[in-house]
């Protein structure tokens, strides 16, 4: 079974760059490195799932307590690379990304999806996540 890190090194957080840009393509190469280390500083976290020394699935999440729903994990990035899809690597690191919050002692996971992905949706679905809401945003 592919093993699940997560990125601590400049090289590791580059090497899952391939994969994060299908689902952030807005993000150019030159600009991940530094979004994601900044992001670091307030608790993102970067998991992969590698197989056979490339990476084919990216998680980025992190801790948080709110009112809403108390101590949670939030998947901010959920992507298995497109070419790799359906060979149990989404689900191996939802699998992982639930243990986590079981670990530390989050009482929810809680994840975004944009209203397009409807293959994501079913996935999600599937592995027991429902909706419970919508999401708003305006541009400022």
């Amino acid at each position: 079974m592919p093993l699940i890190k997560i990125a601590t090194t400049d090289n590791e957080i580059n090497n899952c760059y391939a994969v994060m840009s299908q689902l952030r393509p807005h993000i150019l190469v030159d600009e991940f490195l530094p979004i994601v280390k900044d992001q670091m500083q307030n608790n993102y976290h970067l998991a992969y799932v590698e197989s056979d020394g490339q990476v084919v699935a990216c998680a980025g999440f992190r801790y948080s307590q709110n009112l809403a729903w108390d101590k949670f994990l939030y998947v901010d990035d959920l992507i298995t690379d497109s070419q790799q899809r359906s060979r149990g690597y989404g689900k191996q690191l939802l699998d992982w990304l639930i243990q986590q919050a079981r670990l530390n002692s989050c009482a929810q996971l809680h994840l975004d999806s944009g209203v397009q992905r409807l293959e994501a949706h079913r996935f999600y679905e599937r592995e027991g996540i429902s909706k419970t809401g919508y999401h708003f945003a305006i541009n400022l």
